[in-house]
């Protein structure tokens, strides 16, 4: 099925919104991260930050410098040319998870809503390649998919006030793990003890737009040997 034309709405007097496709897909997102790799490596002077999504692309500018017809008129050229260019490969990164009860707030309950033991939860949550499709909510946080079609389950009714650091979650066809100690409503299984951001970094954030991540269980024990205060 071919993908939509873009589409460019102004999102306020100093952005602009390049939508590439209408729903959650593999296709739609290497069309957005195309752009946003064209973007990054030939910059348009005046452009200001970038900030993909599922479906689009925000680009926030400097409105002295630049309008919105200019920009997408350089824009539509970018993409004439963004789906022929090479694109760097995927990393690929390991996140050690444990998924003892004393972490996993909700890995009883997501097992019943399932109709799976509990074993199985953890399994087929390891067993996947996700890819990471954007960053955002808080910083560090990767929005990452598809999750196994048995293990889709709804948000909370009603959201935690804090979620503990490290939290690893799902929600609908999502899952994803808090950097920081935020409110949240999505499904807790289990806890990393990785930082997912930490701002004196190089790369503050563990997690870019386009890795590949896959989950492995760890034992309490393995989780205190890893954890950094």
């Amino acid at each position: 099925m071919a993908l939509p034309q873009a589409r460019f709405q102004p999102a306020s007097d100093q952005s602009l919104l390049v939508v590439l496709g209408n729903e959650i897909s593999l296709k739609t997102h290497r069309r957005v991260a195309a752009l946003l790799h064209e973007l990054q490596q030939q910059p348009i002077p005046g452009i200001v930050n970038l900030h993909p999504a599922y479906c689009s692309l925000l680009i926030v500018f400097d409105a002295l410098a630049l309008r919105h017809s200019e920009l997408e008129q350089t824009l539509r050229s970018y993409l004439d040319r963004a789906d022929d260019v090479a694109q760097p490969e995927p990393r690929r990164i390991e996140i050690p998870v444990c998924y003892d009860a004393e972490f996993g707030l909700d890995l009883q309950e997501v097992a019943a809503a399932c109709s799976l033991p509990v074993e199985a939860v953890i399994e087929m949550h390891c067993a996947n390649d996700y890819l990471a499709y954007f960053l955002g909510f808080v910083p560090g946080f990767a929005y990452l998919g598809d999750l196994p079609e048995p293990l889709i389950v709804p948000r909370l009714d009603s959201p935690r006030r804090q979620v503990p650091r490290g939290s690893v979650a799902i929600a609908g066809r999502q899952t994803g793990i808090y950097p920081l100690a935020t409110p949240g409503g999505w499904r807790i299984l289990g806890r990393t003890p990785l930082a997912m951001f930490r701002p004196d970094r190089e790369r503050p954030s563990l997690l870019s737009p386009g890795d590949r991540v896959r989950f492995h269980p760890i034992s309490r024990h393995q989780f205190s040997a890893l954890e950094r205060p």
